[in-house]
């Protein structure tokens, strides 16, 4: 890839930049808990965005990719804001780091990726982080510091792309460290690496290639149910929620309400369970969370859907350690930490019953916890 790039930017601009890279990211288990004030758990991966950039001593910006195989200019102003969806990330990403203070001058840029698009690995945390880390570098001196980084990626998906996103996909996008998971706790920002080296397992996602329609907006009605519980409770977010409190108030609430609840304050916990077995390298118990999870994801919160749920239940036919929906649900992937014995098995067994019963192959994304936004050398 990066000698692609390289062609492609000396055809283009007739010189050499400089290369950066920043990562998709998985989320081991902390599902829903963004917007409750929880813990999340992700990891930067393998799968990167890289470009080469270089200032180009103007007002404008110059930009080819080479995955859709268009250009884009575009100058530095509010107004010149580009009409191409995929430009505008890179547009918000200077945007917000002008806004902050930051400087941004014109600067030419190729750049490819081999995030899995549509997989819930977040290529568009990727390409912005990709960008901010450079722009922090080229420009700024790296004076601004990694969690603003991270904002300048979330602000841009708000102001310039519509998508009102939490911060977990960008902070694992610009934090990702070689070798270790990172627990984010979502309400105080403070984080902590947790070695994740699972000698003998591969994380494998599968993707179904499936997403189904979302009617009727049910994550916010299910944000809606954890903020109606919460109230009820007295509480800011079901973060400070027991189980015993929640039961407590069982009487007084909807049944669905009362599921959405009892799914997040236990999935809070798993989370907690999940690092106290990494640092013991217990990844039987890791495993036996993600299969809660799941459980929980597909009965109490209502977000899995038939594809997923047949997936996860090959999983536990062939003896996978541990399996679970990851990200929003309705569609996309399993997370997967299989044996390294098991794994030909189990993924012959999954795109042959999977093709069997739904007339398609999902996909198949082995991946490996790597570093997050970094200039490459």
């Amino acid at each position: 890839m990066q000698t692609k790039i390289s062609n492609e930017f000396k055809n283009r601009f007739g010189s050499e930049g400089t290369f950066y890279a920043s990562a998709g990211r998985i989320n081991l288990i902390g599902e829903h808990t963004d917007y409750n004030g929880g813990f999340v758990f992700p990891g930067a991966i393998d799968k990167v965005i890289m470009a080469e950039i270089r200032p180009n001593g103007t007002d404008k910006v110059r930009l080819f990719s080479i995955d859709i195989n268009e250009t884009a200019e575009f100058g530095l102003e509010e107004a010149d804001a580009p009409k191409a969806q995929w430009a505008r990330y890179i547009f918000g990403v200077c945007r917000e780091t002008i806004k902050r203070g930051g400087v941004v001058k014109g600067f030419d840029a190729v750049f490819a990726g081999n995030v899995p698009l549509g997989a819930g690995l977040s290529s568009s945390a990727a390409l912005e982080s990709c960008f901010a880390f450079a722009l922090n570098d080229l420009f700024n001196g790296n004076t601004i510091d990694k969690f603003e980084l991270a904002r300048i990626g979330q602000s841009t998906e708000h102001n310039y792309c519509g998508v009102n996103c939490g911060i977990m996909d960008q902070f694992a996008s610009v934090f990702g460290k070689k070798g270790n998971l990172m627990r984010l706790d979502c309400r105080s920002m403070e984080y902590e690496y947790f070695p994740f080296d699972p000698k003998g397992y591969t994380l494998v996602l599968i993707d179904s290639v499936v997403k189904h329609e979302l009617v009727d907006s049910p994550y916010n009605k299910r944000r809606e149910s954890c903020e109606r519980v919460a109230r009820r409770l007295g509480i800011e977010t079901l973060r400070d929620a027991t189980m015993e409190s929640l039961n407590a108030i069982k009487g007084d609430i909807t049944a669905e309400d009362y599921f959405r609840a009892k799914f997040v304050i236990e999935e809070k916990e798993r989370v907690l369970a999940v690092c106290d077995a990494l640092e013991r390298g217990d990844y039987d118990t890791v495993g036996r969370k993600m299969y809660e999870t799941h459980d929980g994801l597909s009965k109490d919160y209502e977000v899995s859907c038939e594809e997923l749920d047949f997936l996860n239940d090959v999983a536990r036919q062939c003896g996978v350690t541990g399996s679970r929906i990851m990200g929003g649900g309705f569609g996309g992937c399993t997370i997967n930490l299989v044996k390294d014995e098991l794994y030909d098995n189990f993924i012959a067994t999954a795109r042959e019953r999977f093709n069997t019963r739904y007339g398609h192959e999902p996909k198949i994304y082995p991946v490996v916890i790597s570093d997050g936004a970094r200039r490459v050398e």
